[in-house]
């Protein structure tokens, strides 16, 4: 089969590679119909190598398609011919953290002895190193569970871009959102408006927040949120981020904040070069900035990704501040039953409208380079195995 394989940092290539099979009884083998680029994949086309990908990886963990075999296990959970989204962590649904909802931590397939949470599709070797969906298959483990099938009859109407969503974008920004604490009539700061931060906006003002401030230097970005009803700020214009969205709020900062860029915020010049130096593997900006902007006891939830450690973190601020902080890998099977229903009452997110760009695989390298220069237009890829 065809896949899209990491072959070292801004390279990746379409190779033909071994079709999977089923290995254990809890496998299922899905044949790939839409697969997504996430922003964590382009982590992995920057900075691969130090985050312990392997040539050859197979890369993406947005993926929907149909059943094509089910191990004996897997069943009844799917059958052959399901149409299915295939959520980005592998959980079994029946260890002690799937029980509590933290899919993400799920037991049964941590990574390093405990020290890494569940496995992830095509995302490193200290995720599981398993093979990933931007292929014409994929093989599932924990079929079990995992998979959310999607009824042909209550399902006819919703939109195949946004049930690929299902599989990340939408249940990391609803969970953000909750982490968030954002409550009806609040106000919250949206830091980052790539995907999962323009489903914030959207969540957000879904869930009765009564303003959202949305944080991002690209205009076309900005221009979104705001037709989704963010007022919008340019850090490139504002350059005191923080003092600008207190001056927006009275002096106190929103109620709420969340941080959806992680560790390749733009930041400045010598934040650029100490990553490259590898004297500070993450850029920080953003989470500093969402840390900032949030009020006296209010909520700061960080959905974007970071690798290292942080020798700077401002814990005396937050004490005195009383901030609650909360983070972490989406707990994806904890919301698709939430978010399923809500998209078949008509999508009222817009999250097909999401997706921008499709294109087949043959165009991932491409199309990979021209997301990480965050091409004018593009806001969400997609890519259809032909």
């Amino acid at each position: 089969m065809k896949a899209v394989v990491w072959k070292r940092p801004r390279k990746v290539a379409v190779e033909e590679v071994p079709d999977p099979r089923i290995e254990a009884v809890t496998d299922a083998v899905v044949r790939v119909t839409a697969t997504a680029i996430c922003g964590s994949d382009l982590h992995l086309y920057d900075h691969g190598a130090s985050l312990a990908m392997e040539p050859g990886d197979i890369l993406g963990h947005e993926v929907m398609g149909v059943v094509e075999e089910v191990g004996p296990r897997a069943a009844p959970h799917l059958s052959l011919g399901d149409t299915v989204v295939v959520p980005f962590n592998i959980s079994c649904g029946h260890c002690y953290m799937c029980d509590r909802g933290l899919f993400a931590q799920c037991e049964t397939t941590q990574n390093l002895k405990g020290h890494k949470g569940a496995s992830l599709f095509g995302y490193t070797h200290m995720y599981g190193g398993v093979p990933g969906g931007q292929a014409e298959y994929l093989r599932v483990p924990q079929a079990q569970f995992g998979p959310v099938v999607l009824d042909p009859e209550k399902d006819a109407d919703v939109p195949e871009a946004a049930a690929l969503l299902l599989s990340d974008v939408l249940p990391t920004a609803w969970q953000a959102v909750e982490y968030a604490d954002v409550s009806r009539g609040g106000s919250v700061t949206v830091h980052g408006l790539g995907p999962v931060g323009q489903m914030c906006v959207r969540i957000a003002r879904h869930r009765g927040a009564e303003r959202v401030i949305a944080v991002d230097p690209a205009a076309d970005r900005r221009e979104l949120a705001a037709a989704h009803g963010a007022e919008t700020l340019d850090p490139g214009s504002a350059h005191d981020v923080v003092g600008a969205v207190r001056e927006l709020t009275g002096g106190r900062g929103t109620d709420s904040s969340i941080d959806a860029v992680g560790m390749d915020a733009e930041g400045s010049w010598p934040d650029r070069l100490l990553q490259t130096l590898k004297v500070q593997p993450d850029r920080l900006i953003a989470l500093h900035h969402a840390l900032g902007t949030v009020r006296r006891g209010g909520t700061c939830s960080v959905v974007g990704v970071y690798g290292g450690w942080f020798p700077q973190f401002p814990l005396g601020d937050l004490f005195d501040r009383a901030i609650t902080l909360r983070w972490g890998q989406a707990n994806v099977r904890r919301w698709t039953d939430q978010l399923l229903a809500l998209l078949r009452e008509g999508d009222p997110l817009d999250a097909a409208g999401l997706i921008t760009t499709w294109a087949t695989l043959d165009d991932a390298p491409d199309l990979y380079e021209r997301l990480r220069a965050r091409e004018p237009g593009i806001i969400k890829a997609a890519l259809r195995p032909v």
